[in-house]
């Protein structure tokens, strides 16, 4: 929520660095960036009284009779634009959206996560995320040709994307986006930056900051971008890597446990969390991967979740927990490795914390740590020792969300319904279309 102090250090600094276009950014339900520009002389108002437009065309927001809608700024998101001029500055602040009664709008992801973020806060918990983006660059968008040969963590003249990913990292330091990581991914022309850890709310807007960053730096040296969970049928897919932690008010980790309490350190609640993500993952999963080509992520063997497991050093679990630095409890993390970068983050980011509050709040026991390889064990042995099988379709993922009370809960009716719908029939489509070579390499026959 803006304060009058943010807002009139936006005010001032508009003014100062003769800032000529504010750009006001949202997402529509199923994450797409959103955005119109302002002028300055129009900020002032925006804060106090929003600035309407029409909803009608934004996918998942309104019928055409109650189109209108209100973006208010949020004025602690505001950072300038720094591939434009600095003369004539440009600059973006993100949004709320709201009715024209200024209720909040109900198909508004970002509302969505602050409802949810809200609710952890007056239990006494702040959500912390840090995500880990991977994404492939092509020299185009319709023939996907890997442009080096490089692999995980490679530092060889075949990597082309060392001064790409140098200036991307740069420009995201400069919109106040701390990067911890960038390197070469494990296929090839495969890239991953790793953000540092925030609050929910910030974590969503850093991951749609960028997307657009990676974007934008890759069409500035005449190449694409791709964050399609898998662009090539021979090489690793991406992911988006959620790394997930409860603070307290003071800042203290709630997630530590000393190791005589438990053996990957995680105290009562994190167990019950960690329980949450594995009880409600096959609901949540039509919410982290949303379309047809994030299932051909899963039909694969080595680092991908099909089973809702956790582990320490089993990285096909779909909870991970990273062994944190002896001594700094701070680092005390949980790993989702399910999520890929076609999921709206706001929205991915509220259903994995309500069902980690739903595993907290009703006390669920953590499973036996999966020590193995579930591409080891055959089906029925996974199902003899009760790991539940992730949704392997879009519309499997679709039918297990619509049963679902707490996505509903969560989300509202207004995106759970539109989420239904919308991707229902995007599968419907896929199944007129696509071929029986293609059922049963990518579907396994489904």
């Amino acid at each position: 929520m803006s304060t009058e102090k943010d807002i009139d250090f936006v005010l001032r600094t508009v003014e100062e660095r003769d800032i000529r276009f504010v750009r006001l950014w949202f997402t529509d339900v199923l994450g797409t960036l959103k955005s119109f520009a302002i002028s300055p002389e129009e900020l002032e108002e925006a804060f106090e009284e929003g600035i309407g437009f029409d909803g009608s065309s934004i996918d998942g927001f309104a019928r055409l009779e109650e189109s209108d809608m209100l973006a208010f700024p949020d004025a602690e998101t505001f950072q300038l634009l720094p591939w434009r001029p600095t003369e004539s500055g440009v600059a973006r602040v993100f949004c709320n959206i709201c009715t024209p009664s200024r209720e909040p709008f109900a198909g508004d992801p970002r509302g969505c996560l602050e409802r949810v973020f809200e609710r952890a806060d007056r239990e006494g918990y702040v959500f912390n995320v840090g995500p880990k983006i991977e994404y492939f660059y092509f020299d185009n968008d319709v023939d996907p040709v890997p442009l080096d040969t490089a692999g995980y963590f490679d530092l060889t003249p075949s990597d082309v994307a060392n001064d790409l990913r140098r200036q991307t990292t740069l420009t995201l330091e400069k919109m106040s986006v701390p990067v911890q990581y960038s390197f070469h991914g494990g296929g090839p022309s495969q890239n991953v930056i790793e953000l540092r850890f925030t609050e929910a709310v910030s974590c969503a807007d850093n991951i749609m900051s960028s997307r657009l960053v990676i974007k934008q730096e890759a069409a500035a040296e005449g190449l694409f971008a791709s964050f399609m969970p898998k662009p090539l049928s021979d090489a690793p897919g991406s992911a988006m890597f959620l790394y997930l932690s409860l603070f307290d008010h003071d800042g203290e980790n709630l997630f530590w446990a000393p190791k005589t309490e438990h053996p990957a350190h995680l105290s009562e609640l994190a167990q019950h969390f960690v329980a949450g993500l594995l009880r409600y993952a096959p609901e949540f999963t039509l919410v982290t991967n949303p379309t047809v080509n994030s299932y051909k992520r899963f039909i694969t063997s080595g680092e991908v979740p099909n089973y809702a497991t956790w582990g320490r050093k089993n990285r096909s679990a779909l909870v991970r927990v990273p062994t944190h630095k002896p001594g700094k409890h701070v680092a005390t993390r949980v790993e989702l490795r399910s999520a890929d970068n076609t999921a709206n983050p706001y929205l991915a980011l509220a259903v994995t914390l309500a069902a980690g509050l739903k595993g907290i709040e009703d006390e669920l026991v953590l499973p036996e740590e999966a020590t193995v390889d579930t591409f080891s064990q055959s089906e029925r042995e996974l199902a003899a020792e009760g790991i539940e099988r992730l949704p392997r379709t879009l519309g499997e993922a679709v039918d297990r969300f619509e049963e679902s009370e707490l996505m509903r809960e969560t989300l509202g009716e207004h995106i759970f319904n539109y989420l239904v719908e919308s991707k229902r029939r995007e599968w419907e489509e896929f199944c007129t279309t696509v071929t029986d070579w293609e059922r049963v390499h990518y579907y396994g026959g489904v």
